[in-house]
């Protein structure tokens, strides 16, 4: 992630704070920057292992209540897939159509024009959009591979 966005939510982070009244301890930024240094989908153990390797260390308490106020301020978006929960930094990222294999689970991102432009012109009755993330389930070549392999062999068992 660029240096100017990393500044941004920075910023958003900071702003958010002061006009509540929180504290803005190193802990958060330092969460912040390693969310925004991730590259697509990540989980809290890899943001963890990300902070240690770096030297800081911070509760599990702490990480997970970061992810709430960054959920909360829509700097991150959460994914509830098969393996587990994921997180991925969203601020000023484009949305996401994912497709997921219901077999071994593996999650690719899908870029289609004509998918963003279907859903940038639908209108929606008295609500703003800010971005989506659409998750289209099936099996993926390597897993319909296998089934066919499997089908072939049992095929000529018979």
């Amino acid at each position: 992630m660029n240096e100017k966005v990393k500044s941004t939510v920075e910023q958003i982070l900071t702003s958010y704070l002061e006009t509540n009244g929180l504290r803005k301890t190193p802990e958060r930024f330092a969460i912040l920057d390693a969310v925004y240094s991730q590259s697509g989908q990540f989980t809290i153990e890899q943001v963890d292992k990300l902070l240690l390797k770096r030297n800081f260390r911070v509760s599990r308490a702490t990480l997970y209540n970061s992810m709430r106020l960054f959920l909360a301020l829509r700097l991150v978006v959460r994914h509830r897939l098969a393996g587990g929960t994921f997180y991925e930094a969203c601020y000023a990222s484009n949305s996401h159509c994912y497709q997921i294999c219901t077999l071994c689970g593996k999650t690719t991102i899908v870029r289609s024009g004509e998918i963003n432009e279907a859903v940038e012109q639908t209108r929606l009755r008295r609500f703003h959009k800010d971005y989506y993330t659409m998750y289209i389930y099936g099996v993926c070549s390597t897993c319909l591979a296998k089934q066919t392999r499997m089908r072939r062999k049992n095929q000529k068992k018979e």
